[in-house]
């Protein structure tokens, strides 16, 4: 019976056995049979880059739009040989691809009216090499033309989708928006667009991402909300430039002092920032890195002289030698965004200047009242001020040693002594005239709003 018994146990556990075994082997033949998505199909680029025109030409709007063939995921490409793309089979494809890859990505605008879906006119495949897209005449010459011959030896992932779209519109005098959503076709997407008007300048545009909506010929009014909108979100999402002028008003909460520095700071970094627009700013690579590491620098300093004890005749001072490095900060935000200005940039430099302004008084509206109830409620003002003083030196010593990391990997070399380099020093000693007066001129003017508001005489109070 013993025997008998062991014997069951035994066959029992090689049933189990046998079984998972079983189990196992058919779960292993299920994943190697399982058809595995084509890597091509899938992956999204790391990098690229699209080309656009785009040209009004009487009762329609055109436009040529140049794409990596890898970017257009999900479809399957008919392939031959070691990946050359099957070319006398892609022509459907093209179109699906453009259709559901670009043409569903893009908004256009007739003035403030969306025009309707467009008709694709023409698709085709480029090799790498092609330059047909430096110029409007030669891309629509060559995407309009007959497609490459079939034999053409050509990897797909290297290969270029070029697309006419045409949008009916009412006249090419009109004025035209566009909203490029193609973002989605590389993880970092690089966008050239050129706008030809009629009887116009060409305009180029170059942007990473979604830029929203361009207006390709904005109005004034247009370009001057777009720029304060820009110079209020800047400054919000500034985190150095918020601290550096929260760190001015710690002390100083009072409207007459706030108004001396904030005027300082603001005039300063005007200066700068249009001087930079107008192109006298330095154009080597170590010159930003520089103004970052300067700018936390500038934190750094109103911190520790919160903490030592800032006076109202040192501090105005402080905020206008600073913000002139400030102007810089803004300029490089500023820089890439006038390319959206059109024949506005005396305008745009102004509204962003303003909206910058609008972005400090609104964090100085919030931040005063909650300054002042820590200081009343919660500790004494100047303990308040030492403690709030030193998080923000903490973080500012931080940045600076981080960024001066980043300044040390650039080599500085000595510019060469010739003519180009006398009419920059000259350039520079009038810019420095030029300060000078604005100081002087900005002296008298916060001279007046140190002064304690005078007593009304007894006998005139009635």
């Amino acid at each position: 019976m013993v025997v008998l018994r062991k014997l069951g146990v035994k066959s029992e556990v090689g049933s189990k056995v046998k079984l998972r075994a079983g189990l196992l082997g058919v779960v292993g033949a299920w994943l190697l049979a399982a058809p595995r998505p084509a890597r091509a199909v899938h992956d999204i680029p790391a990098t690229v880059i699209v080309r656009m025109f785009v040209k009004p030409d009487g009762q329609r709007l055109r436009l040529l739009v140049r794409v990596p063939l890898e970017a257009m995921r999900d479809i399957q490409w008919p392939i031959r040989g070691p990946g050359y793309l099957e070319l006398s089979r892609v022509d459907s494809l093209l179109r699906d691809a453009a259709r559901m890859w670009i043409a569903s990505y893009l908004e256009v605008y007739e003035g403030e009216a969306r025009l309707s879906s467009p008709e694709i006119v023409a698709a085709r495949v480029s090799i790498p090499s092609d330059r047909s897209f430096d110029s409007y005449e030669h891309a629509l010459t060559l995407v309009t033309g007959p497609p490459l011959p079939a034999n053409t030896e050509l990897i797909w992932q290297q290969a270029l989708l070029d697309v006419v779209l045409e949008y009916p519109i009412t006249s090419d005098q009109s004025k035209f928006s566009i909203r490029p959503a193609l973002a989605h076709l590389g993880l970092r997407t690089t966008t050239v667009l050129r706008f030809l008007p009629p009887g116009g300048a060409e305009r180029a545009f170059e942007y990473v991402g979604d830029p929203g909506l361009v207006r390709l010929d904005p109005r004034w009014f247009q370009a001057a909300w777009r720029f304060v909108r820009l110079g209020f979100e800047h400054i919000l999402s500034g985190m150095d430039h918020l601290l550096f002028v929260v760190c001015l008003a710690i002390p100083f909460r009072r409207i007459r002092p706030l108004l001396a520095i904030v005027t300082a700071f603001t005039v300063a970094h005007s200066v700068t920032l249009i001087a930079s627009a107008a192109g006298l700013a330095p154009s080597a690579l170590w010159f930003p890195p520089l103004v970052e590491m300067l700018i936390a620098l500038s934190i750094l300093y109103a911190a520790f002289e919160n903490i030592i004890g800032a006076r109202l005749e040192r501090r105005w001072v402080v905020a206008f030698a600073f913000g002139l490095v400030h102007g810089f900060g803004f300029s490089f935000v500023l820089r890439e965004s006038l390319q959206f200005a059109g024949s506005h940039l005396i305008m745009s430099l102004l509204t962003f200047n303003l909206g910058v302004e609008l972005g400090q008084l609104f964090i100085l509206a919030l931040a005063i009242p909650l300054l002042n109830l820590l200081f009343r409620y919660v500790v004494s003002e100047r303990m308040g001020t030492i403690l709030l003083s030193a998080l923000v030196a903490h973080t500012a010593w931080h940045w600076m040693t981080d960024r001066a990391a980043t300044l040390r990997q650039y080599r500085l070399q000595w510019p060469a002594l010739d003519l180009a380099f006398t009419v920059a020093v000259l350039r520079g000693l009038m810019a420095v005239l030029v300060l000078i007066g604005v100081a002087w001129a900005l002296r008298g003017a916060v001279g007046r709003l140190m002064q304690p508001r005078q007593e009304a005489p007894a006998s005139s109070r009635g």
